[in-house]
């Protein structure tokens, strides 16, 4: 099956829901959704070609520390 762009796999949605705790907000359930979205996106994203490097990294971490 073809990943569409944006859209996450309900499985997987699901399995991270079951290891929340037993009674939970539902804050706290789209607060899972929303980071498996941008989880997603990101490694989407890394595919793509669209991430830096590990130096580029270490390079800004460098800046912010300043």
């Amino acid at each position: 099956m073809k990943k569409t762009a944006g859209l996450l796999d309900k499985k997987r949605v699901l399995r991270s829901i079951k290891d929340l705790p037993e009674r939970c907000s539902a804050d706290d359930v789209l607060e899972r959704i929303h980071l498996l979205q941008a989880i997603e996106q990101g490694i989407a994203g890394s595919e793509e070609g669209k991430g830096i490097t590990l130096a580029d990294a270490k390079r800004r971490h460098r800046k912010w520390l300043k």
